[in-house]
């Protein structure tokens, strides 16, 4: 029986030791491309897996020699399957997607009244976080349309999002105005296609998705719509980016102009994970 513990005893602390290895590895080598970590960061990352690594190793009443035989047959592994190191990375990056989105719950999918796009009972929504003075938003333009055309259960939520400028806020107001108004697509659509988020080009799609400019000229001043861009800041915040266009896709964030094909690819992906 004795004999039995210890050598389930060494077995735990073989299996702890390799995963404290592949934690300092992964978090030294591999976590710096995700997110910017410096060395002088991953330093205490990588001392506190030694740390549960040389506990584990005096729990299990390990030799210097067992230990040193043991981190041989970890590191030669690593080094035969290097993979596991790429989707160890990839686990915690989701579980971190996972954590951020957590913190908004909900909300992030209940729009501003108006402001959606698509099917209202898809089975898939899209959150799409933008500024209309942002030319990656604008290239992501007909992309999306494309996308709703070609899979009708798919809900669009827009977030505006003016980070760029305070033109950018202006015409977030009027969007919001628009969406108030039930004409928000039309506006969005037209304000991307005129150009720069200028006064001129603002007054023009207000025109083509027929407004009533006096209506959306109080609104944009009150306190509702300077609430519902605060609110949207917030979220990026919460959810941790910093750039235009930003796709919330089920679990995933998605940031830049992505194309038509990886948009499909995602909302697959939510669907296939209901």
């Amino acid at each position: 029986m004795n004999e039995q513990a210890s050598t389930r005893r060494i077995i735990i602390a073989t299996v702890v030791t390799g995963l404290a290895i592949l934690l300092a590895l992964t978090a030294y080598i591999f976590w710096p491309s995700a997110v910017a970590v410096s060395p002088s960061d991953a330093a205490p990352v990588a001392g506190d897996a030694t740390k549960s690594a040389d506990d584990a190793v005096a729990a299990a009443g390990m030799s210097p020699a067992d230990r040193k035989a043991t981190e041989a047959l970890v590191r030669a592994y690593i080094l035969e399957n290097p993979e596991i190191i790429t989707d160890a990375v990839a686990i915690l990056q989701q579980r971190e997607v996972t954590q951020r989105l957590s913190a908004v719950g909900n909300d992030i999918a209940k729009p501003f009244p108006g402001a959606e796009a698509g099917n209202p009972n898809g089975d898939v929504t899209i959150v799409e976080f933008t500024d209309y003075n942002c030319g990656f938003c604008r290239a992501s333009v007909p992309d999306v349309q494309r996308l709703l055309k070609s899979d009708g259960n798919i809900r669009l939520v827009y977030r505006e999002l003016p980070i760029l400028s305070q033109s950018s806020r202006d015409a977030a107001l009027w969007a919001l105005a628009a969406a108030r108004q039930g004409k928000h697509k039309a506006f969005h659509d037209a304000l991307f296609a005129g150009g720069p988020a200028d006064a001129a080009n603002i007054a023009a799609a207000a025109r083509i998705a027929g407004l009533d400019v006096a209506a959306a000229r109080a609104f944009v001043t009150s306190p509702q719509a300077n609430q519902e861009i605060e609110r949207n800041l917030a979220f990026m915040q919460q959810i941790g980016f910093n750039g235009t266009p930003t796709f919330i896709i089920g679990d995933q964030i998605l940031e830049g102009a992505l194309g038509y094909d990886a948009l499909k690819r995602a909302v697959e992906k939510a669907r296939r994970n209901g």
